[in-house]
């Protein structure tokens, strides 16, 4: 089995800003931070899936991008935000302000067709971010409430012109990611 899914990575210019953001929060206990190099927008999560069904969910991508009717755009990652609420935090992430539309659209077009091809839909709705630190005990919550209340970063804009399908392989030190396979915009 293969732990998949389909994302928007940032570019490798943007590591440098999104590790600023982590740093404002890292006198936070409790925090894992995600590795800055391998951020990304995860347009939909796939979970354990027989190597097989790799061609079923590249078609599936495909005739959803199609449809989707998303050129090339701008995004821009910005804003700070936590899931599931400030009361209980289990993710720290940055937003997306610009582009946001454009991401749901591909969310749906891709929802719509990997649904179609057996993968479960998803259970909750679609908010385009960037996971930057995820939250393993409450030690640390009143100073990324803070931050969270008090910061306003903008990371920079890129150009979206593809979505990748990824593999993620869990290591000791946290997830590595590999590009299976990439569809162009």
């Amino acid at each position: 089995m293969k732990r998949l899914f389909l994302s928007v990575d940032l570019p490798d210019d943007l590591a440098d800003e999104v590790a600023a953001v982590q740093e404002e929060l890292s006198e936070a206990g409790g925090l894992r931070f995600v590795d800055p190099a391998q951020a990304h927008v995860t347009v939909k999560f796939l979970g354990d899936t027989d190597p097989d069904r790799v061609l079923d969910i590249e078609t599936a991508v495909e005739t959803a991008i199609d449809d989707a009717g998303v050129g090339p755009f701008d995004a821009t990652v910005a804003d700070l935000g936590v899931f599931p609420s400030p009361d209980y935090i289990s993710v720290v992430w940055l937003g997306v302000r610009a582009g946001a539309e454009e991401m749901t659209r591909l969310h749906e077009a891709i929802e719509r067709e990997t649904t179609a091809v057996g993968f479960d839909p998803e259970s909750h709705d679609f908010t385009p971010h960037v996971t930057i630190a995820r939250m393993n005990s409450a030690r640390g919550k009143e100073h990324v409430q803070r931050v969270v209340r008090e910061q306003d970063p903008v990371v920079g804009t890129f150009r979206v012109t593809e979505v990748r399908l990824k593999e993620s392989t869990l290591e000791g030190d946290g997830p590595v990611y590999d590009t299976v396979s990439r569809f162009a915009l």
